[in-house]
């Protein structure tokens, strides 16, 4: 599948609005000065409401102001807000003509919502953004990641596969794939790498590390791509900085390759000739962003008609209490079944993994149909 190009959609005029109310655009009455005037005057009025006519004006008319103030307001604006929210609810509670138990319980749900949304403001403006622009963000982040790892068409006689798999189901992973097809359309590269950590923690250093990578991929030697993602890292400073990778260099044309591998769990090769997947199992380097200088030699080999490569991170073969030979004797016999019925090599390893949920996941094949 040819890659896409994303384009942002003409919005309405309703929509633009609605956008500026929870997405923290600056209007005349967006402002945080005026939201705050907006939302203090508003509870007042209703205060004075519920407290006048209990009968008329019910007093949860609090809850969804209170929800919409927790959207658009930062926690500092919001508290005066919501105290002036709680003081209406004393002052309602004696005129209410209900028990005392029922209007405490109504009280305590209402300091409830504030906390939740006085907690959710509070993570907002970690980031600086109001409203659900945050989730937005990340949402495009999490869409690049994916454009950036999808895999090129590639020319016939050549087969490739991809499958990540977050740690319980979550939307980032603290494993990607990057490729990059040469402007010919016979050079493939590709790199698949682990971040320490996993879920959404490690998704955060993904996402910086898969577009630095993807720039580097194609643009300095093959020879040279671990070297300088090293040295990307060891500049970055984070404490815990360190990832895993493989690097493929491909020649598409006679079948050619060059393996380097930076702390990463060893690629299997699968020989059509004796039908069986074996380790290539040659020196490796260190892990990326822990030695400055470090050097990552390369393996070479050549893929004929029906052979392939995986590459797979170790979420794949590890899992707490059992043996990492197991985990790998475990996968290469699910590849051996998966390839000799040409289905998703890499689909069917990850779906498989020993770890399950409990870790990140990824596989990568090429296959020379």
């Amino acid at each position: 599948m040819p890659n896409e190009v994303l384009q942002r959609p003409q919005l309405r005029r309703g929509d633009l609005l609605a956008r500026r109310l929870v997405g923290g655009h600056r209007t005349p009455l967006g402002s945080e000065g005026g939201l705050l005037v907006l939302f203090l005057v508003g509870i007042l009025t209703l205060g004075l409401a519920v407290v006048r006519w209990p009968d008329d004006v019910p007093i949860s008319l609090l809850f969804p102001v209170v929800v919409v103030a927790g959207l658009v307001l930062r926690p500092g604006p919001l508290l005066w807000v919501y105290g002036l929210g709680f003081v209406t609810v004393l002052f309602w509670m004696p005129v209410s003509g209900i028990s005392y138990s029922r209007s405490a319980l109504l009280a305590l749900s209402l300091l409830a919502v504030m906390a939740l949304m006085v907690f959710a403001a509070r993570s907002r403006s970690l980031i600086g953004t109001r409203g659900f622009g945050s989730d937005r963000m990340f949402a495009e982040l999490r869409d690049r990641i994916a454009l950036v790892g999808r895999l090129p068409d590639l020319p016939d006689g050549w087969g490739a596969w991809s499958c990540i798999r977050s740690a319980h189901g979550e939307h980032f992973s603290g494993d990607f794939v990057v490729a990059h097809l040469s402007p010919s359309g016979y050079r493939l590269e590709i790199v698949l790498v682990d971040v320490s950590g996993k879920g959404t923690r490690a998704g955060t250093r993904s996402l910086l590390l898969s577009g630095a990578l993807g720039g580097l991929l194609g643009a300095v030697p093959s020879a040279d791509f671990l070297r300088a993602a090293n040295d990307y890292l060891l500049r970055q400073g984070w404490e815990e900085g360190f990832a895993t990778a493989v690097h493929l260099d491909l020649d598409l044309r006679t079948g050619e390759y060059s393996i380097a591998n930076a702390g990463h769990p060893f690629p299997a090769l699968y020989t059509s000739g004796r039908a069986r997947w074996n380790l290539l199992d040659g020196a490796r380097g260190p892990l990326l962003g822990v030695v400055p200088g470090a050097s990552f030699p390369r393996q070479s080999g050549r893929l004929d008609r029906g052979d392939a490569l995986l590459l797979y991170s170790d979420g794949i073969i590890e899992a707490r209490g059992r043996d990492l030979v197991d985990g790998i004797d475990r996968m290469l016999g699910i590849a051996a079944r998966s390839v000799l019925g040409d289905a998703n090599v890499a689909r069917d390893v990850c779906e498989s993994a020993r770890s399950g949920e409990d870790d990140d996941r990824a596989a990568l094949a090429v296959r020379r149909l």
